[in-house]
């Protein structure tokens, strides 16, 4: 290792590996003691075995399987905290110690198989979005319900005995154990701060074993491993007896009743929710820290399968683990090599070190628990009390935390999907779904129009609204909907709906638009709908639910139209049809001396340039020009219609203008000589006058008055042009 830098990638995974093994075995021994102590006395060693069979088995498995390269699975807290709630329930009703293992081996098999089921169906990539504060709430749950459990442990009380039971006895509290907790828990706190080499975890263990050994000076009986319940004792499945204990385990499983699905199911869903959020969880904060990206349904089924193996063999279920694979990270680690290689190091660290095990005391373990678990609450969501914004969260939190403390971890699973509805539908309504109403007389449609022609489309503006919806038209958000449609029914005539933002919309929303609809139809107005959403994000094709409800169809005064654009050029189209505009578009071809005086140019401007003029005929559906031709020509449209677009995507196109008799297109070639920037499409028989840049320079000199009256009017009527752009930005603004 040179500069920080890993000499190559195995070496750095087998440091990784070791690293991590030495973080998560101690953890995931403590862990497996929690949840096979409330089974019965002698059951601590058989739950430490279940922890390092768990460790080894999911480092070999999921590291395989799941594909995210530094992560580290192990037996993790949200595990022990479901599994132990549900041996002391075992322990409460009376169910044997045996049938307690077969139901606890069946949640872990079922968990792994929701899991890898999670992963086939691709629901990886949803589980990651359940809202931060119900995540919060489970982890800070999780965190106080270790704490309540190891207390006891720490203070000595028999076993079986609860926290509020062994708070109302202290003389029944060991002081020992409470020493030894003590000592722990001060090295858990101190060690980081002083010796980074060295994981914490293991520090502690090793100082609560030596004041173990201390204290047996004082107390004799502390040296005899029998019947001790101060510690772990012995193992009975080490070294040669390892293959025997898996082999029994398996044998064990033969006495499986399908009827105890029903009973397991709860706790298994539980479960699986619980270690995919965490797991996916630490992926996401790696792929953040190695410019990675994880594939989350991978990773689900990788972690299936290690908990279904890890249950097979005997041990505990598990997750990826975030200290863990931070430490694995921060040693070199660059592949998932590195996650089964732990997995090796967990099983050689049993097999040698099975006697030292043994003599764990369960105040240390209990000592490391409690860090664990006060690090898992989150104490930052304290201060989303103190915001009116943030306090709602706040209560969900809260909600978790005491449901999980008051009931259990299964019913705050439920709370907790009730609530990330809830928010959801908060979110969802406190949002807007009206972005912003814009006037007729704002926005005009691309056809550029005559000063008549637009004294007649200002003046019956008003009848025109614009209403741009955005977000999700469901029934959270139906009344908002009718509220910003409603007060349009009788001022206006024409009420265009632009659909551009929506994201979602349901039946409720429907219904309103269909009242809507109705009333306006009543009055005479029309209900226009544009840019409708070729898909919604849900798969719901809008344009065809819109036909099939009834909304576009069945009735002249509710139409589509594909842009807001054309939506206006057909209201504009209205407009002038009432007022008996017949316009100049079919009128006789233009001579130069009108075409000068429609544009308001001075007389001579284009007639003292005839000599260079050309006259062109287009035939309708032909290109006037193509975009990224070269092209200087300016040509005055004589008679017709032209439509200039800009190509966007395939059959994609933006419209730029439609221009008519008495306009010019191609200016900007003109004045630059550039390659064209859109292309120009004749919608009717079209006749033009053509003047090119190049013939327009050769008697430039010579009719200097002339050209200094073409620069002139080619400026005010682009400044006419964006006088109006200007205009409609400012409503967009608005």
């Amino acid at each position: 290792m040179q500069n920080g830098k890993v000499d190559h990638p195995w070496t750095g995974d087998v440091w990784g590996g070791l690293a991590s093994m030495l973080v998560a075995l101690p953890s995931a021994i403590a862990f497996g003691v929690t949840i096979f102590s409330p089974l019965g006395v002698g059951y601590a060693a058989q739950g430490a075995i279940a922890g390092i069979l768990g460790t080894t088995a999911l480092g070999l498995i999921a590291s395989s399987f799941g594909g995210t390269d530094r992560l580290i699975t192990a037996p993790c807290a949200p595990a022990a905290a479901v599994l132990a709630a549900v041996a002391v329930g075992f322990a409460q009703t009376g169910v044997s110690a045996e049938a307690g293992i077969l139901m606890l081996v069946l949640i872990a098999l079922l968990a792994g198989a929701i899991q890898i089921g999670l992963g086939l169906v691709g629901i990886g990539r949803l589980i990651k979005f359940i809202p931060y504060p119900v995540v919060s709430g489970y982890l800070s749950a999780v965190g106080l319900t270790i704490i309540a459990s190891q207390l006891p442990r720490v203070l000595g009380a028999p076993k079986g005995m609860g926290l509020w039971t062994a708070l109302q006895h202290p003389g029944d509290w060991r002081w020992q154990s409470l020493v030894i907790g003590a000592a722990v828990v001060v090295s858990m706190a101190l060690v980081p701060r002083i010796i980074r080499a060295v994981p914490a975890a293991i520090v502690a263990m090793t100082v609560g074993v030596l004041v173990y050994f201390a204290l047996g000076f004082a107390d004799p009986t502390l040296w005899n491993s029998q019947g001790n319940p101060l510690i772990v004792g012995p193992l009975g499945a080490s070294n040669g007896n390892l293959l025997g204990a898996v082999m029994g385990h398996l044998r064990a499983l033969r006495a499986w009743d399908p009827t105890l699905l029903a009973q397991i199911f709860l706790p298994a869903l539980t479960l699986a929710t619980l270690l995919s959020i965490d797991t996916l969880k630490t992926c996401v904060v790696l792929d953040a820290l190695t410019n990675t990206h994880h594939n989350s349904n991978r990773e689900l089924i990788g972690q299936g399968l290690g908990n279904i193996g890890s249950a097979l063999l005997g041990g505990i279920p598990g997750a990826g683990q975030m200290g863990a694979s931070m430490v694995n990270l921060s040693s070199g680690a660059c592949t998932r090599r590195s996650g089964v290689i732990e997995g090796v190091f967990s099983l050689i660290a049993f097999l040698l070190l099975a006697s030292l095990v043994a003599w764990l005391p369960i105040a240390a373990l209990g000592g490391i628990l409690l860090v664990v678990g006060y690090r898992m609450i989150d104490r930052h969501s304290l201060e989303f009390f103190r915001s009116k914004a943030t306090r709602f969260d706040f209560l969900v939190i809260v909600t978790v935390i005491v449901t999980a403390l008051t009931v259990s971890l299964i019913a705050a699973s439920g709370t907790g999907i009730v609530l990330a509805i809830v928010l959801y539908l908060r979110e969802q309504t406190r949002s807007s779904v009206l972005r912003r109403k814009v006037d007729g007389s704002e926005a005009f449609s691309k056809v550029v129009r005559h000063e008549q022609e637009l004294s007649i489309l200002i003046r019956n503006g008003s009848k025109t609204v614009i209403v741009e919806l955005q977000g999700s038209l469901f029934f959270g958000t139906a009344n908002q909907l009718f509220q910003a449609l409603e007060p349009e029914i009788g001022p206006r005539t024409y009420v265009i709906l632009n659909m551009r933002r929506v994201q979602s919309m349901d039946l409720t929303a429907t219904h309103v638009l269909e009242q809507i609809k109705e009333r306006l139809e009543s009055v005479g107005a029309y209900l226009i709908f544009t840019e409708i959403p070729r898909g919604l994000p849900s798969g719901l094709k809008m344009k065809r639910y819109l036909r099939e409800v009834g909304l576009v169809r069945d009735t002249p005064k509710a139409l589509a139209f594909p842009q807001l654009d054309d939506a206006l050029e057909w209201i504009e189209t209205q407009f002038l049809s009432e007022a008996s505009y017949d316009g100049e578009d079919n009128g006789p071809p233009l001579a130069l001396a009108e075409l000068e005086a429609l544009l308001v140019w001075r007389p001579g401007t284009l007639t003292s340039l005839e000599a260079v003029i050309e006259q062109r005929h287009i035939p309708a559906g032909k290109k006037v020009f193509k975009i990224g031709t070269p092209g200087d020509e300016l040509l005055f449209i004589r008679r017709g219609t032209v439509r200039v677009v800009l190509p966007i995507h395939k059959k994609d196109t933006w419209h730029i203008g439609t221009f008519g008799r008495g306009d010019f297109i191609g200016e900007m070639g003109f004045l630059d000589s550039a390659r064209r920037s859109a292309e120009a499409i004749a919608m009717t028989d079209t006749d033009c006058f053509v003047l090119s840049r190049t013939r327009f320079n050769e008697v430039a000199e010579q009719s200097g008055i002339a050209a200094s009256s073409i620069f002139e009017g080619i400026a005010c009527v682009l400044a006419m042009r964006l006088r109006f752009m200007n205009k409609e930005l400012r409503a967009l603004r608005s």
